[in-house]
């Protein structure tokens, strides 16, 4: 039996294909148009281009699956699939953009637009589940087993290899891609956590019940009633916990303060979040 493409597999399939185009402007357009490297395999293969003349086309495809032969372990069947066709569509893009160049006398506008590029390339690839190999395994490696943002430890992978550009390069454009780097861990953190990301909110008050009521009809978000116990007083109260849109978290604040202005309120970060709602 055939197994059915669904609408979500196509969408997934188009923003691979975006990503890998949107990756490889950031390499041939701005990057390697401004004598800069990069990090990870792609970097590994702009040395190899800088010192062989060797297109990054060919040696991304081959240097990637032997990453893939090593690391396929630590990623799902799915992961898999997507990233064995975003390293194919990625080389497929870096040749046929090999001659997009823009030739500029400020270098930071390739840096910037390098960074920009990059970032939202891998961002939108890793946030559908796949990766663009390379230090993307590695980064997945490192957040299922040290629990690390995967943008902070690819961008750890990539400086290692943005060191050995020292062969290829002067200091100042290792420097130039350093900060090109920064840029791209940026926006693929943005694009990977969301345009909205969501805020956890924990409450103490000395009216739970009422609070929560409020937080429910006039927020229109769903409160958890957690058990506690303070440690000097050993007296329990009842905590409220709510994760809702950073948008609204200035609406909860004043709600809680005219309410209880006496209320302990903690604000914490939420990078993902799953299922419509807290009851």
């Amino acid at each position: 039996m055939t197994p059915r493409i669904t609408v979500q597999t196509l969408i997934n399939i188009a923003v691979v294909i975006l990503g890998s185009f949107l990756f490889s402007i950031g390499i041939n357009t701005f990057m390697i148009a401004g004598n800069l490297g990069e990090g990870g395999v792609t970097g590994l293969a702009i040395i190899l281009l800088y010192a062989f003349d060797i297109s990054p086309a060919v040696s991304t495809l081959i240097l990637n699956g032997l990453l893939l032969i090593v690391g396929f372990r630590y990623l799902s069947r799915r992961a898999m699939y997507y990233t064995i066709f975003a390293v194919i569509m990625m080389s497929m893009f870096l040749g046929l953009t090999e001659t997009w160049t823009i030739q500029s006398d400020e270098i930071m506008l390739n840096v910037i637009f390098g960074g920009l590029f990059i970032g939202l390339g891998n961002g939108l690839v890793i946030r559908i589940g796949a990766t663009t190999a390379g230090s993307a395994i590695i980064g997945r490696i490192a957040h299922k087993f040290l629990d690390v943002k995967i943008a902070t430890a690819i961008l750890v992978a990539d400086l290692i290899v943005i060191l050995l550009s020292l062969t290829v390069l002067t200091v100042e454009k290792v420097l130039l891609t350093v900060t090109a780097m920064y840029i791209a861990v940026k926006v693929m953190d943005f694009i990977i956590e969301g345009m909205n990301p969501k805020k956890a909110v924990t409450i103490v008050s000395e009216n739970p019940e009422a609070l929560g009521t409020l937080i429910n009809s006039e927020i229109g978000r769903g409160v958890t009633m957690l058990n506690g116990k303070g440690f000097y007083t050993r007296t329990e109260k009842d905590i409220l916990y709510v994760v809702i849109n950073k948008s609204k978290l200035v609406r909860l604040k004043r709600l809680i303060k005219k309410y209880d202005e006496n209320a302990f309120v903690v604000v914490n970060d939420v990078n993902s979040v799953l299922g419509n709602s807290f009851v």
